[in-house]
């Protein structure tokens, strides 16, 4: 058996629709509420984090509701296009009331920018959960773990579309000493990246049909199905695998405090510290990701060899390392320059190594549990770090200096090395295939 990959890689082309809105989100949003509407650190951080908060509530509300929802185009694609369709006529209203507050400033545009903010982040949570949905319920379950792989490249992609976007449309000839830059052409870019990314979705994968071909499928293999678990989630862990567990979430909470706190205020961060615009800032999160994306089946090869934790722990190490880097590069230099892409093109090296490997690790502790409770945990941790960090990080760059955040990053990535050490479950080695095969699935 093996994984169709042109149905998986259309498939994620909604995570790529997805990814490119989130990374424009965090590039731009804190620009205009900090240069525009003159928000300090601490409010634009709360605003920030707020996805997160809502997402707590909206994801397991929406994914859930889509499971009990019969159309006849599926369950999962009413949300996807109702979601896609309300966001991108909220996100272009964003960039209007930006250039009118730069024109007249007012208290009423001010809320209302926040106001179409919280209803934009609420119509990306409508589909966010169904969209990722899709994916397990066309793909057979011993092809999931694969075909999530690439769903998670073509996340990649989607922010590496946007990032190159950015760059080319406000480099730093056109940002440079600009008192004002109208995003408006970019959130127009987003916009039909997302409706042309969603509509080819649309086109190609009939859910409906697909999702009866596998459940035929699934019913002629009743081996898939794990013997031990019951299906009730109520199965308890050992007292040592749930210690490793709770070391394991606390690392997956802290790594991304640290990493998050950096995707969240660079692009705000070299506009104080080094004078560069978004261009030059997107090139840097470019590379990262660039990155990122190229080390993914590299790293699989290392951690089948060496094992996860390993792995993990010298993505931490690294990751650190160039965190700190930063930190005196942006000190030393007034310009965005070939060193600085070097370490963040070992930022992304870095990240994959740690983010390929921490969600298997949880999953792999719960064979006697419900799957889909370990990696509601996994997100949990994950996003109320993602919750905390943009307030506290914005905080400490307002009280003490803006060049703490790349100090506090590194700190905090360092500190789940601590807890990594104390991880003793989790870490099976798998032989990785290589090239395209690695995306491929064997009968298991």
């Amino acid at each position: 058996m093996k994984l169709n990959l042109k149905r998986t890689f259309i498939v994620g082309l909604a995570f790529l629709s997805i990814c490119a809105f989130w990374q424009m989100y965090d590039n731009v949003i804190p620009l205009i509420l900090t240069n525009t509407f003159g928000l300090n650190e601490t409010y634009s951080g709360a605003i920030m984090a707020a996805d997160n908060i809502l997402a707590l509530f909206l994801l397991p509300f929406f994914g859930s509701l889509s499971d009990k929802t019969d159309t006849k185009i599926g369950k999962r694609m009413p949300f996807i296009l109702f979601g896609t369709g309300l966001a991108v006529l909220l996100m272009n209203i964003l960039p209007i009331l930006d250039n009118s507050y730069y024109q007249k400033p007012s208290t009423f545009k001010i809320t209302c920018f926040v106001l179409i903010l919280g209803l934009l982040l609420i119509a990306m949570g409508i589909y966010r959960s169904p969209a990722v949905a899709l994916m397990p319920d066309v793909t057979p379950k011993p092809l999931r773990s694969k075909a999530n792989a690439i769903i998670n490249l073509m996340g990649a992609v989607g922010g590496i579309i946007y990032l190159g976007v950015a760059a080319v449309l406000y480099p730093n000839s056109k940002t440079a000493g600009v008192v004002h830059v109208n995003y408006r052409i970019l959130f127009i870019v987003v916009a039909a990246i997302m409706v042309v990314a969603v509509a080819l979705l649309y086109h190609f994968i009939k859910e409906p049909k697909l999702v009866a071909e596998n459940r035929k499928l699934e019913e002629e293999h009743p081996e898939w199905n794990l013997a031990e678990d019951d299906g009730s989630g109520n199965e308890k862990l050992p007292a040592d695998v749930k210690r490793s567990l709770g070391f394991l979430l606390a690392s997956i909470a802290l790594w991304f405090i640290g990493y998050n706190a950096v995707t969240t205020w660079f692009t705000t961060y070299v506009s104080v510290v080094m004078g560069q615009g978004l261009g030059g800032a997107s090139t840097c999160l470019l590379i990262a990701t660039a990155g990122a994306i190229v080390s993914y089946i590299p790293i699989g090869n290392i951690a089948s060899k060496i094992g996860r934790k390993k792995t993990i722990m010298g993505g931490i190490i690294l990751l650190s390392a160039m965190f700190l880097a930063g930190f005196v590069l942006t000190s030393i230099f007034d310009k965005i320059n070939a060193i600085m892409f070097v370490c963040f093109a070992l930022v992304g090296l870095a990240w994959a190594a740690i983010n390929v490997n921490s969600l298997p690790m949880v999953v792999e502790m719960c064979k006697g549990s419900d799957i889909g409770k370990f990696t509601g945990y996994y997100y949990t941790a994950s996003m109320a770090a993602q919750i905390v960090t943009p307030i506290l990080a914005g905080t400490l760059m307002r009280l003490i200096s803006y060049k703490v955040l790349f100090i506090y990053a590194s700190l905090f990535v360092l500190f789940s090395f601590i807890t990594m050490t104390q991880v003793r479950h989790g870490d099976q080695k798998v032989e990785a295939k290589k090239g395209l095969a690695a995306y491929e699935d064997m009968d298991d």
